[in-house]
Parts: structure tokens; sequence; C-alpha cells
């Protein structure tokens, strides 16, 4: 039960009492030592939250609700988009699965602190070896699994994994796609040599184990089992590397303490979920929404957690929300933006159970958000966080007996407990800036970055009074405390000394009836310094394509002809990155 009933209430608890917040939020945790400090300063000047408790997360997410009465709730629903296969895996099964396969895998030699490379896709299995490293303290680093060779080789050098753990294949649509060409070209060119390979066999296409070097994945899981072992706070559960979109991918640490205690206040507070209710995130594990919201978070909370392999349609989405009476559904804009494309031959969608739908990752446009609610006749709302932070920076809060305000529900919403933005802007006096977060970040945020094989402070995203997290997105604040996110700071354009987001334009052209996706992105003027260009994918369902004339226009109307958007691309796709987020740096140079 929520202490609050409105948003400033909570708000106003963590920004002025952060202490006694934060360690009433730690008892929705079971610790081995319960913590007396919330929060204390590192040596190197981040921050370790819970620094005096032990506890084990695996313990937190499994066994705890067993010994509570839910081992015959479902824990783990997946649905494959790939094979039409199914599985429900209870509580119960999951603590024996988790327990053997983390007796396995102490088998072949891991212990706590080492890192284990997994490389799979979203399967129920890619879950259980996540909870078995968190049950022995290992490391996990779960790696996207349609990555090559060379980009795997580059992971494995990085966190020098003693086991690695991957199917014996991918899909790509209903195309199997073998994972030991790319297993092999990876270890062949990286420096690091694991201990073992551990394969999943996967009926589509069984791989050939080569003899001492690979081991079978579920005759790992009939070792004796493993107990959980107690472990500090501040010690690492995982390294989840960034997408690369800013730049060089970084290893981000995790730790275990602060995680989870962030995530369980996050699911009643932000999602509205309690211990029995189903969420379903449509998210790949590779990425922090599968870490936060398709294991951890709905676990840890006693919840049914739906998760699927491979891009879900409308009416899988549909079907599965409806069978497993789904309360909270978490999505992408990209996934949202294919299923209004195959709505157009389906019904709206009536689903009793679904309480709110919630969108991250990237920019929504409002005209989405609203075909949304249409067609599910229910709250959909977009939040903003980053793999660095782990859970909102902002969102919605449904879980508060106060109703979100309607003006907000467009937007990325309010600041979660502990975050603190503020402003930093380019030219004095301007409301618009980049967007700062005061430290220390709340727990669940990055513990650090991995590096030279420790955990470092992330002094990338310092500002130079070492004050500040630096978000590297522009935005504005309102007196009401709600945030507008305007778009990364790079992919804010200059013309002749204005600033102006292409987040804003691509507004503008999204409400246009026939355009299905867009991205703005900013190229060199002699005259004006910057202008844009606009890259726009048609609707296909859509018989009168859209024009350049037409697309300029509305533009023009809305901001004015100072913006100078002249060039209109019409492309059938844009480029993204493996998560689904638009790389708008690659469409000026394709």
């Amino acid at each position: 039960m929520l202490p609050w009933t409105t948003y400033e209430a909570m708000y106003d608890a963590a920004l002025n009492r952060p202490e006694k917040f934060w360690l009433a939020a730690a008892q929705r945790v079971t610790w081995k030592q319960p913590p007396v400090t919330a929060c204390r300063t590192r040596a190197d000047g981040w921050h370790d939250w819970f620094p005096d408790a032990t506890l084990n997360t695996c313990y937190n997410a499994v066994d705890r609700h067993v010994e509570n009465g839910r081992g015959g709730q479902a824990a783990l629903i997946w649905h494959s988009c790939a094979t039409r296969e199914r599985r429900v895996v209870t509580y119960r099964e999951l603590q024996g699965k988790v327990a053997g396969f983390a007796g396995g895998l102490r088998s072949l030699g891991v212990e706590k602190g080492d890192r284990v490379l997994i490389v799979m896709p979203t399967m129920i299995e890619t879950a259980i070896a996540m909870l078995a490293c968190a049950r022995i303290g290992a490391v996990h680093v779960v790696v996207f699994a349609g990555y090559a060779g060379p980009e795997l080789a580059r992971r494995i050098d990085d966190v020098a994994p003693k086991v690695i753990i991957t199917a014996s294949c991918s899909f790509q649509g209903q195309t199997a796609i073998p994972s030991a060409p790319a297993l092999n070209e990876a270890l062949a060119e990286a420096a690091h040599r694991p201990q073992a390979c551990v394969i999943v066999q996967r009926k589509a296409c069984p791989a050939s184990l080569l003899p001492v070097r690979d081991h079978d994945f579920h005759m790992l899981e009939h070792f004796a089992p493993a107990e959980p072992v107690t472990l500090r706070s501040e010690d690492p559960l995982y390294i989840l590397h960034t997408s690369g979109t800013t730049g060089h991918a970084k290893g981000i640490a995790r730790d275990n303490g602060g995680h989870a205690v962030a995530l369980a206040l996050s699911m009643e507070l932000i999602y509205g979920c309690k211990p029995g209710d189903t969420f379903f995130t449509t998210s790949d594990l590779g990425w922090v929404v599968g870490h936060s919201y398709g294991v951890y978070a709905p676990l840890i909370s006693g919840c049914t957690s739906v998760i699927v392999e491979g891009g879900a349609s409308a009416s899988a989405v549909h079907a599965l929300c409806h069978e497993h009476e789904v309360k909270c559904l978490f999505t992408t804009p990209t996934q949202m933006r294919l299923m209004r494309q195959e709505s157009r031959h389906l019904s709206g969608a009536i689903l009793p159970a679904l309480a709110c739908i919630f969108v991250a990752g990237e920019y929504a446009d409002p005209t989405l958000l609203d075909w949304a609610r249409s067609y599910f006749r229910k709250p959909v709302v977009n939040h903003w966080w980053q793999t660095e932070t782990g859970w909102s920076i902002t969102a919605h809060f449904f879980g508060l007996a106060e109703r979100e305000p309607v003006a907000l529900m467009n937007d990325i919403g309010r600041p979660a407990p502990g975050f603190r933005p503020a402003i930093v802007p380019s030219i004095p006096g301007e409301r618009c800036g980049e967007i700062v977060l005061s430290l220390p970040l709340p727990p669940g945020c990055l513990a650090g970055v991995w590096k030279d094989r420790t955990i470092r402070a992330p002094a990338a995203y310092l500002d130079e009074t070492c004050r500040y997290y630096r978000a590297f997105d522009e935005g504005m604040i309102e007196a009401n405390r709600a945030v507008h996110m305007l778009g990364r700071s790079d992919d804010v354009i200059k013309v002749a000394g204005r600033r102006i987001s292409g987040v804003q334009i691509e507004k503008i052209i999204a409400s246009h009836p026939a355009v299905h996706a867009c991205a703005v992105v900013a190229t060199p003027d002699e005259l004006r310094g910057q202008r844009p260009v606009a890259y726009v994918v048609p609707d296909p369902e859509v018989e009168c394509a859209p024009s350049a004339e037409e697309i300029v226009a509305r533009v023009n109307e809305v901001l004015g002809r100072w913006i100078g958007l002249k060039e209109v691309h019409f492309v059938s796709h844009l480029p993204t990155t493996v998560s689904g987020k638009i790389t708008r740096k690659r469409l000026l140079v394709s």
C-alpha cells in the first residue's frame, strides 16, 4: 500500500526526506541484513545505495514467493511469434530450474563476481540463465542474439566471461538463423577464451556440440540445486551495454540492492501493479526494458510476466492480453506503429483486465497515442528513461489515488521519486536546454561503467562540476514539474541562431493522415548554419500518398517559414538500431 495519495506528497517526501523515503521503500525487499543507511558516497565520488545491507535478488524474485504461497502462480508466460510455441512456468517450477541451472554453472567453475555472457533471444531459458547468475552472485551480460561475430567478439573481450550461454538458433521472422557461425567467428576473433559454452537446443535448428567446450543447457538444469548466496547491496547484478546510438557502446553496471528497491516501488507507483497481476512487455530481454520489466520488476513484485520472442502483431498482443488478463502493457512506439498498420483490418480491442499501456524508447507522437487510446480504449502514455537509469526518469503514476492530469498525457510526465531534473540553456534566458539530473541519482540507476575489468564512476556522464548527470537530451520543465522532451542534444537543429528540435517538426509531419513514420535531421547550410531535412515513410494503407509540398506547408503553417524545411525525402523505411530506435545520423549518410 502506497503511503501517498497525490504526486506532490510523494515527490516532496523523496525530495526533502530522502533517507526516510528510501529506507521505507526498501521494506518492499527481503533482506538478509536490512539497511540502516540509504545512500553513501564512494571514494570515487559516485554513490552506493543501502551499503550496509545484504540480500539476494534471485531469492527476492523467486524463492520468497514460493515460501509465501505463490508457488502455483504463473511466473513467466512465453510466446514465440516465430515458432508459435507457448510455455507457462510457475514460481515453483522456476525455482527448481533456476536452482538446478545455478548448480550447473557452478560445476563449470562459475563463482561470485565472474561474468557470464548470455547471447539469447527472448526465451524462458534466457530468464533462467539471468536468475541463476543472480542466485550465485555471477554477473550476467545479456547480448542481443542477432549480433554478428565481430560485435560479439567485442563484448567477449570487454567483459571476459567465464562461460557463454547461447541458443542453437534465433529467428528473423519465421526463418531460423543458426548461432554457431557467429559464435565461432567471435571466439576466433576475441582475445579472451571462455572456459565453456552452454547451448540451448532448439527443434528448428539443433547444433552439434563440440566435445569439452560445449554443454547442453537442459542437462545442467538437473545438477544439485544451488542455494541463493548472500551478496552486498552494492555488488553488481549485471552489465548491459548501451545500444551505441551516441557513440561507442558502454557497459552499464547495475547493483543488487538499489535495483531491487527501485523496481519493486515502480511496479505499484508507476504501473499500478500488485502481486498476482500480469505485466506484459514486448521488449527483447537483451534490452534494458526486458531486464527491468520482462524479468526483474514483475518477479520481484510477485506478478506474472508475459514475454515474447519476435515482433508481436496487433492480433497477437490482443490475444495474449485477453488470454492472460494482462493488467499493464509496455511496448515501444515502433511496435505500436506496426500494430496500427495491421489493426485497420481488426475491430477495436475489448480487454476488461487491461488498465494502462506504456510506451518508451523513443518519441511517440500524439497521433500515435490517440490511435492507441481509441483502439485499446485505455489510457496510453509515454515515459522517459535510459539504459543508464534502469527505470523511469519521468512517468505517469497510475498507483496513486490522484488521477494523472489530462494535460500531461501526451508528454513524458513528471519526475519519478529521487530524480531531480534541471535545465542548462545553451543561450542565456532560454527556457529549453540540456536536461541534467542532480546527484546522487536514485537507487536503480547505474552503479558505474564497466571498464578495464572493474566498475568505475561514470565520468563521461558528469558535467564539469561533477554535481550533475548529463542525460544528453534536451527539453523544458514547467512550473508543475512536467518535463517536455525535445530530443537528443545532437538532434537539436540550429537555424540562423535559433534552436528547434527535430522532434517538434516530426510531431507536425506525423499528424498528416498519410504518414506512417518520419524523422528530421539537420544538414549544414552556408547561410543559416543548419536547416532541417525530413525523411518520410508513407502509410501503405492510404491510397493518396502525401506530397513534399503538403508537408512543407504544414510545417510552415505551425512553426513558420523561418524553419527552412525544403527537402522532404520519401523512403520505404527508417534505419533503426536493433532495439528499434531510429538512427538519425545514418539518414544523411545513406
